[in-house]
């Protein structure tokens, strides 16, 4: 049974973070189908483009490694909101150093927009579960939709300045102005004290296992949620309960998918303009329409993904999603044809389109302390789609893009082979942190749960 989400802010929440993933998307798109015109500014070589791009990789590792503990200390609001000013800091740094064509400039603005996507993605995404739990079904997918949607109006004004001839430093700038704007408008709707942990008192942690006051509990949800601040209690076992996380097999294995099917986005997002210009020796005009076709292939698969997840089950979409991109990349890369790797790459980004949100979903579905376990995955995902693919820049120097894509191709398959371990997990009375009050996130269809007590973790 679909439940009403429990009050307006929720849906206004809704709304706000449905901007800040689209935010990131907009910025990421606009300076990934610029790369070439960058690159010929600059004078920069494959490796030398890899080593710019490592800007990025530092920068998001930062923001990977610290969103969580400055979540717990001042709740997702304020983090969001800073990675947001650091995204836009990027972009007119960016601008800036393309105006005087100084890559370690381009490189420092890529630390700042990394860094800003670090924070406020992981952020964004323990809110985007809070709130997919009082809508009690999927949000998330659409959410990262809205990322793709981004990327695709991106994606849509870099072919359009790319093929106008448009400078590169006024497009940035531009960029910068929308997001501004963008940032204005979410920034109301984003509710404050989610994901704030606090000591426990005495009472709470003598009934820890009792349900939504418990260590194990996330963020309140359902009506609480509406009416103020959502915040989370941790006993002094948090530490150590956040350690574990690491020893979950389960929780590894949805890790590892995440990271392949973050990998195959993340190495579009980064080469598929100079791989096309490169690799298949199209005009850059036309390298950046292929990027914007692979983003318009992404949005579709989020937006249109929930009724396949809910009939065929989340193990079969990630798995089949897996493979499809596999075959998706094996064109790209094999294949001696512009047009059959331009079609290619909408394979590719269908298939990937559900790995990041569907993964998120299963991780917060796989034990206690739901917050935890999407932020851990969360990370995962992030050094996927950020980190790893500067890495395929060397190997594109030495052997060319098209076969740097292989070893994408082959985490494809490993992401295909763990697929299973993301079906939901049999719910039982008595677990921590667990009770019988709370509504079931229906992520695999009314089919896919078990009929067993519902979950009442609050990420």
């Amino acid at each position: 049974m679909e439940n009403a989400p429990p009050d307006p802010l929720v849906r206004r929440h809704r709304r706000a973070l449905q901007l800040c993933f689209a935010i990131p998307g907009l910025s990421l798109a606009t300076w990934v189908t610029r790369t070439p015109d960058i690159r010929d500014r600059l004078g920069a070589s494959t490796a030398e483009m890899g080593l710019v791009l490592f800007g990025m990789s530092i920068g998001s590792m930062l923001g990977i490694l610290v969103a969580a503990a400055l979540v717990a200390r001042f709740s997702t609001r304020p983090v969001i909101v800073a990675g947001m000013c650091l995204v836009a800091a990027g972009v007119g740094t960016m601008a800036l150093g393309t105006t005087v064509a100084s890559a370690p400039s381009v490189a420092f603005g890529l630390l700042l927009l990394g860094a800003g996507v670090g924070l406020s993605e992981v952020a964004s995404n323990v809110d985007g579960a809070v709130v997919e739990r009082e809508f009690g079904r999927p949000v998330l997918p659409a959410l990262h939709g809205c990322y793709s949607l981004g990327t695709l109006i991106g994606a849509g004004l870099g072919v359009a300045g790319a093929a106008s001839g448009f400078p590169v430093p006024w497009h940035l700038a531009a960029v910068l102005l929308l997001v501004a704007v963008l940032l204005a408008f979410a920034v109301p709707g984003l509710r404050p004290g989610i994901g704030r942990s606090r000591p426990a008192d005495a009472g709470s942690a003598d009934a820890g296992t009792a349900g939504a006051g418990s260590a194990d509990a996330g963020p309140e949800t359902a009506g609480s949620a509406g009416a103020g601040p959502v915040v989370v209690e941790q006993s002094a076992t948090g530490g150590v309960r956040e350690r574990r996380l690491y020893l979950d097999l389960r929780l590894l294995m949805i890790g590892g998918v995440v990271f392949g099917m973050t990998l195959a986005e993340g190495a579009a997002t980064d080469w598929l303009p100079l791989l096309m210009v490169d690799g298949h020796e199209m005009p850059s005009g036309l390298g950046s329409l292929v990027y914007a076709g692979f983003a318009a292939a992404m949005a579709a698969g989020r937006f249109a993904g929930g009724p396949v997840v809910a009939r065929v089950g989340r193990p079969v979409v990630l798995g089949g999603g897996a493979l499809l991109t596999a075959v998706g990349i094996a064109l790209v890369s094999f294949v001696d044809s512009p047009v059959a790797a331009g079609c290619a790459v909408l394979l590719w980004g269908l298939g990937t389109s559900l790995g990041f949100p569907l993964a998120l979903s299963a991780a917060g579905e796989s034990g206690p302390d739901t917050t935890g376990r999407v932020a851990l995955t969360s990370r995962i995902g992030y050094v996927g789609l950020l980190v790893g693919p500067p890495a395929l820049g060397f190997l594109g120097e030495h052997h060319g893009l098209r076969a740097a894509m292989v070893p994408v191709l082959l985490l494809m398959l490993v992401a295909a082979a763990l697929s299973p371990a993301t079906a939901p997990r049999p719910l039982r009375t008595g677990e921590p942190g667990r009770g019988d009050d709370a509504r079931p996130l229906r992520t695999d269809g009314a089919a896919g749960r078990e009929p067993v007590p519902s979950r009442p973790d609050r990420p």
